[in-house]
């Protein structure tokens, strides 16, 4: 993946670094290189000398690429995705501990992630709802918005003495 010239990918700077490096350039004219090609703020001239990379170079390292590293794989793919997503769907009232009954081999920990930050859906009264409102949800909100403002102009404070509002329960 290549990046623009605003933002070049960390291997295209390490590429032009070890092109400069070969052709023997000190680590001040490789920085007044860098400035010429992508501005001034791309790095300080300290960053390029003191750049493990520059060092890399030195000791005779010819690859740019990061080496790979050893570490678990992400299991949330985009199957997995549709799966929790089509089971939310079916079922609203759930906890994360009975979804993960139905996916044993994923954590709780990554099952309420994935729901939360990657599928944007969030607890509301005991339901896992979208966090945003779709187009139809914000259109339908305006529509009402505006016939109580119209409500409210022609028939004035006596309208809103008539709108009953609560969340309790009367004793």
């Amino acid at each position: 993946m290549c990046a623009s010239e605003e933002n070049p990918a960390k291997c295209e700077m390490r590429g032009v670094i070890r092109f400069l490096w070969v052709k023997k350039l000190s680590a001040a004219d490789i920085h007044r290189e860098l400035c010429a090609v992508y501005g001034l703020n791309i790095m300080s001239e300290g960053v390029v000398r003191q750049c493990q990379w520059v060092r890399f170079f030195k000791d005779g390292r010819t690859n740019i690429h990061d080496e790979s590293r050893s570490g678990r794989p992400s299991v949330v793919n985009a199957d997995l995705m549709k799966e929790i997503n089509e089971k939310i769907r079916l079922l609203r009232n759930f906890t994360i501990t009975q979804l993960s009954e139905h996916l044993p081999n994923i954590s709780r920990t990554v099952l309420y992630e994935t729901v939360t930050l990657k599928l944007g859906y969030r607890k509301f009264c005991a339901r896992w709802v979208p966090k945003m409102l779709t187009e139809i949800h914000k259109s339908s909100r305006m529509g009402a918005a505006l016939k109580f403002l119209s409500r409210y102009h022609t028939g004035g404070e006596d309208f809103l003495n008539r709108i009953v509002t609560g969340d309790a329960k009367l004793g």
